[in-house]
């Protein structure tokens, strides 16, 4: 499925979040360099606060385009299968 922007994009995902919402306390996160858009149309929706997760690509040696997992802030590396 393709949509024609980020934002359009979270604008349906926020609409298929609204059919499973229940009374808990949502905080949706947003990460940067294009989860952002997404997030804020989703946070919109649902009523609900926003944050923002500043990290940035851990990247595959050779493969410019992929990755592997994220650094967030004080070095903390999230990758696939858990964090460490």
């Amino acid at each position: 499925m393709y949509f024609t922007d980020r934002t359009v994009a979270g604008r349906r995902l926020a609409g298929r979040l609204l059919l499973r919402a229940d009374a808990q306390e949502v905080v949706v996160v947003g990460l940067p360099r294009g989860g952002v858009p997404v997030a804020v149309e989703v946070a919109e929706a649902l009523g609900a606060p926003l944050d923002i997760l500043v990290v940035r690509k851990l990247g595959v040696p050779f493969q410019p385009e992929l990755g592997m997992g994220a650094i967030g802030e004080q070095g903390v590396r999230v990758q696939p299968g858990g964090a460490s």
